[in-house]
């Protein structure tokens, strides 16, 4: 399936594109804050899809060719600081909702949901308020949404509000800017893959102003600890012991408020997927979906 868009409802067109056989069991990878969907590599799909398995990756709203919503005021440091925006503004909630119109749109009953960063979040919304819809739930990077952990260091705040400065060279040093600070120690923020990838975000969305929005939608939407303790889907949480953006204490607490979860710590990685964590990353992946799908009765089915 080539990149099309697909009406979520609501006013919400989500751009969405699927690799692999579409019989095979389906995986929807959901990524993170300000991030586009190509941010999951290809080959990192790639390894997924020879796994037997049929992969989708889509833009959130407020990102890459999905729907924006410049109207809706970007959020001043004093409104992130108490935690109060403008009426418009949306919430996770609502990002999950867009997520479920792609699954209606696709025509997909239930899938396996992998969320990276606010997309990890944006999955154990999936898993609290449409559970129906998930067979397994991989939360990676993230966090339950409290105020006591998962939190960055305090250096990383002024890089991630920095407006990038005009045209392409601009927004490729504020991109390696945000690498340097948050991702994998020891691995190069000018890496040619993640320079590629920040080349094609450009091309696609050079606006980035939505990262504004979304970082209000997760301080919005609250912690959802006490939630994910009724959350009955079997889930796997995998974070990076070097992790500066959101620290290895919120995959911890992630990890305990959902009842039987899976906590993997993956040595040395940062706020990233950076390739030399692929193999242990996608077998981590791999074994929790296909323990999943063994224990499915009836088969996975699509509507």
């Amino acid at each position: 399936m080539s990149e099309r868009l697909y009406d979520a409802g609501r006013g919400v067109t989500i751009c969405a594109e699927g690799f692999g056989d579409p019989a095979d069991p389906p995986v929807l990878l959901v990524m993170g804050l300000g991030m586009q969907m190509i941010r999951w590599h290809e080959s990192f799909i790639a390894d997924l899809t020879r796994r037997g398995l049929y992969v989708i990756r889509f833009d959130n709203r407020d990102s890459g060719r999905s729907t924006c919503f410049p109207e809706i005021p970007l959020p001043t440091p004093p409104q992130l600081l108490r935690r109060r925006f403008d009426a418009r503004q949306y919430t996770l909630a609502e990002m999950a909702q867009d997520t479920i119109g792609l699954l209606d749109a696709l025509g997909l009953e239930r899938v396996h949901v992998v969320g990276a960063s606010m997309g990890g979040m944006i999955a154990q919304v999936l898993a609290i308020d449409h559970p129906r819809r998930l067979r397994s739930l991989t939360s990676i990077m993230s966090s339950p949404g409290s105020r006591w952990n998962g939190q960055p260091a305090l250096k990383t705040y002024p890089i991630l509000l920095r407006r990038a400065p005009s045209g392409l060279d601009g927004y490729l040093s504020q991109q390696v800017a945000v690498q340097r600070a948050i991702g994998s120690p020891g691995v190069p923020p000018d890496d040619p893959i993640f320079l590629d990838i920040a080349r094609r975000a450009y091309e696609r969305n050079p606006d980035p102003t939505g990262r504004g929005r979304q970082l209000a939608a997760i301080l919005a939407s609250g912690d959802r600890t006490r939630a994910l303790r009724t959350v009955a889907t079997p889930s796997l949480v995998i974070h990076g012991a070097a992790d500066r953006m959101i620290a290895l204490s919120g995959g911890r607490a992630t990890a305990r408020a959902i009842p039987g979860a899976e906590l993997h710590v993956v040595p040395g990685m940062g706020h990233d997927l950076p390739r030399q964590n692929w193999d242990e990353v996608l077998g981590a992946i791999a074994h929790h979906v296909n323990e999943v799908e063994r224990d499915l009765s009836p088969p996975l089915s699509r509507r």
